[in-house]
Order: C-alpha cells, then structure tokens, then sequence
C-alpha cells in the first residue's frame, strides 16, 4: 500500500420502473432494486488532501466531470455520529422525554379509554412527539383490529418502522376476518425492499394490498375505520402530516387528527375507492386532494387574503412546511405581499423565496427552526377576515407533491382545534433560540434574542406543556 484516501460516490437513484406496463409491479421494481447499486454516478466526494492524479482516475472511470468532484475537509459519511451518540455520556445528550397520552384518551382504573366512544364526542389533535403516538393513532388502530364491531380498516403506508405495530395490527384484523385494504406506497425512496416485504406479508395475511395509482406516488397519512353501530355505519378516520411509524414519532414532530366527522368520513371513503379503482376522481368539501386541485386551491386561498387586505379587511398568512419551491405559490406570496398581507413561513428545509425584497417581498418574513425534534409538520393558516381557514395534511409545495403525488391537506373545522394549531405556528415564528432566519439574499442568519428580550424555545415549551397535561 502506497498511500490510500477517502471517497464517496453518490448514484442517480431513480428508478425506471413502468408502473402501466409491469406485469408484476414487485418483481420489476426488485430487478430494478438491484441495479441502483451500478447506477450512473452523479457526484464524487473526496476528502481534503487527496492528490490529483487519484482524483483524476476516479472522474475518469466514474465518468463525471471536474464540476462533479467536492472537496470536504471532514468526514465524508456522518453516520457514525449516531453510534457516537448512543455511546456518549448521558450528561452531554438532551434530557429523556416521553410523549404524553392526550388528555381525552388517558385510561381510567387502569380500563384502555374506548376511542371510538370519545370520538363520537368531539374530534381529537395529537401533536407528536409531546403526544405519545402510541396512545393515540396506534391505539386507533389496535382498537379498531380488536373490535368486533368493525367492519373494515383502509389505510395508507408509505414509511413504517422495521418492527411495524400498525402492521401487526392490520394482519391481526385481516385474521379475524375483516375487509383490510392497504396501500403501500413500494417506490418509496430508499424504503423499496421494506415496502415490498410488508406488501408480500400483508399479502400472505388476507389484506388487499394495492400499489396506488399509475405515474402517482400516494403520499398522503390516511386511516379509515368503518365500524357498525346501533344507528349504521359509521366512518371514523385518521389524517395525519407524517407517517405511521412509530419509530420517527418519537423524533418527528408531526400533527394527526382523529374524528367521526360525517362529511370527512364520506370524503376519505370517497377518496380511497379512487385510490383503488372502485371509482373515478370525485370532489371533496373537507379535502383538498393533489395532484387535480391543490395547486390552484391554496393559489386561490392566498389571493383571497391578497383581496382582503386591499379592501382593508384583515389579512394573514402562516404556512409551515419542509420545503418551499413552487412557482405559482411564490408568486402568489409575492402578490400577497405587495397588498399589505403580513406572510410569515416557517421552511424546516428548501425555501426558494426571498424574503425582505423591497418593493416584492417587504411583508413576508421566513424562518427555520433546527432543534431536539425534526419539524415535519404541515399546517396552512389563513385568518380570512377574522373566520380562519386552517388546513394540515402531508404536502409540501414542491412540484413532486403537488404534480406527482397523492396528497391531502384536510380542513380543521372544530374551533378548538384551530386555535391550538394557530396558537403552535405563533410560537413557532417566536422561537428566538433554535431559529435561523433566511434573508433577502438569500443566506440564513441565526435568531438570537435580543437584548432585554428573554430566550423563548418552541421545542422546549411544548415538552413543558406536554407535561403539565
């Protein structure tokens, strides 16, 4: 050995599977699977001190270009810093945190509380990690398995833990005999073989397992329980911003809601039959459903906002969200802007609009939170001349969820429920602590507070109120 250097190769991970033509979807997308490993190479990373005639070979056999190579002066792959962190020293680690069970659904004399009977009552908000996922949406689900009342169970997976409780649940209901139909998401990035493992098991255990529909991820977090009750049928459902794994529940945080409202019933119902062929697109009053609508309707919503404020009614728009990139809803921001309305995004990744531009982008103002807990959430406000318009579901406004994938963004009709979801997006544009600022030109700038002004820590004052309940 003469002298050795690290390198990391990055491959065009795409996959070529024709989801129209495939006679068997699974196995077509396996041989595909096994491909991505000699797939064209699309970036060379080499560390800090490499000499030039190794970096040479490699842009030759790898076939890139000079505009390919990165120089990084650390490590190339960080993944070792989790094994460094399950190793390290409890007193340099955050503090144990346990998600709460929400207040509705905590059991009493020891008896699991009865779901379907609270929701009957009132629809429930669950935020996680702060509200335990367990005691919530996989109790959901757990219940509605064991229940011998319920007649059918549909939902969607597109990532689940390696050891999945939703899973278990859903081939414990398929054994007792009812109707379980689940769309597994199998081109799921990164998540294939696992996807195709739980769609073969699901499988074997007498679920219906559909593969979604032809060109479309399905990326929506959608849970449908129709249960037989003394005055009929009645749906009950679960609509959630991230996905049914209880694994990143704990690190992710993300919003579910949980209701018996007839008009949501009736539109997730609608939805699922599209899903899976049993009926063509329809329309939907609680939901508003990509890739048919949901660019035009939050386009429509922003400029509603832009009417009210040139007529001085009042006008306000809070989206949060991971990325931020289309077109059309950033010119529509910037238009929003221009009449007065105050737009204020809280972007946990991408963010392609430029805040702060005079005579553009004066009143729009962008942050991002990078704490304990990753910032999954997606929530759009809109106060709507006073009536507020709250809507919270799995799309970002990227061209791939609003062209390319099946999402839903539900209406959140209980007032209750709005003003908690308002009250959270308030502190969140607070946060003077793990927040980072995205500027006119385009660079992030750390928030810190000010002088006089006493640190606030969205992250931290959720855990506090968690455990207040």
């Amino acid at each position: 050995v003469l002298e050795w250097h690290n390198f990391r190769v990055t491959r065009d991970a795409d996959l070529e599977v024709d989801d129209d033509g495939a006679e068997d979807l699974l196995s077509a997308l396996e041989q595909e699977l096994t491909r991505r490993r000699f797939s064209r190479a699309v970036r060379l990373e080499i560390e800090r001190g490499m000499p030039d005639h190794l970096c040479e070979m490699l842009v030759r056999e790898l076939q890139l270009s000079d505009e390919d190579v990165f120089t990084l002066p650390g490590p190339l792959d960080l993944t070792f810093l989790f094994g460094l962190h399950a190793d390290g020293p409890a007193e340099l680690k955050y503090p144990a945190f346990q998600g709460v069970t929400h207040p509705d659904l905590q059991s009493k004399d020891d008896v699991p509380a009865d779901i379907f009977a609270v929701l009957r009552k009132r629809d429930i908000l669950v935020q996680h990690p702060y509200e335990s996922f367990t005691t919530s949406v996989q109790h959901f689900i757990d219940q509605a398995a064991a229940d011998p009342n319920v007649l059918a169970i549909k939902q969607t997976l597109y990532r689940t833990s390696g050891e999945s409780p939703i899973v278990d649940a859903l081939i414990e209901a398929a054994e007792a005999g009812k109707q379980v139909v689940v769309l597994v998401e199998i081109k799921a990035r990164f998540d294939e073989v696992a996807n195709i493992n739980w769609a073969r098991t699901l499988e074997r255990a007498g679920c219906h397992v559909v593969y979604g529909v032809v060109g479309l991820k399905t990326h929506c977090k959608l849970c449908l329980v129709v249960r037989q009750e003394p005055d009929g049928l009645r749906r009950y459902v679960h609509i959630g911003t991230g996905n049914y794994n209880s694994t990143t529940a704990r690190s992710y945080e993300d919003f579910g809601l949980l209701t018996a409202d007839k008009q949501m019933g009736t539109d997730v119902g609608d939805l699922f039959n599209s899903l899976t062929g049993y009926s063509r697109d329809g329309s939907y009053a609680s939901l508003i459903v990509a890739p048919r609508e949901m660019r035009n309707r939050l386009v429509a919503l922003i400029e509603r906002e832009t009417r009210h404020a040139e007529q001085g009614k009042p006008a306000r728009i809070i989206l949060k969200l991971n990325n931020l990139v289309d077109e059309a809803i950033i010119d529509a921001l910037y238009d929003a802007s221009r009449a007065g309305v105050q737009v204020d995004v809280v972007a946990r990744g991408i963010c392609a609009l430029r805040p702060g531009v005079a005579g553009m982008s004066e009143n729009i103002r962008v942050k991002s939170i990078v704490g304990r807990f990753l910032e999954h959430s997606r929530v759009y406000y809109f106060v709507n001349n006073g009536a507020d318009d709250i809507y919270m579901g799995s799309a970002d406004m990227m061209h791939r969820n609003l062209d390319r994938r099946v999402e839903v963004l539900v209406r959140v009709e209980a007032k209750r429920l709005k003003r908690r979801l308002h009250e959270v997006m308030e502190l969140a544009i607070k946060d003077n602590t793990n927040s980072w600022a995205l500027n006119p030109d385009g660079s992030w700038s750390r928030e810190m507070a000010a002088p006089g002004e006493a640190p606030f820590n969205l992250q931290d004052e959720m855990m506090r109120r968690a455990r207040s309940k």
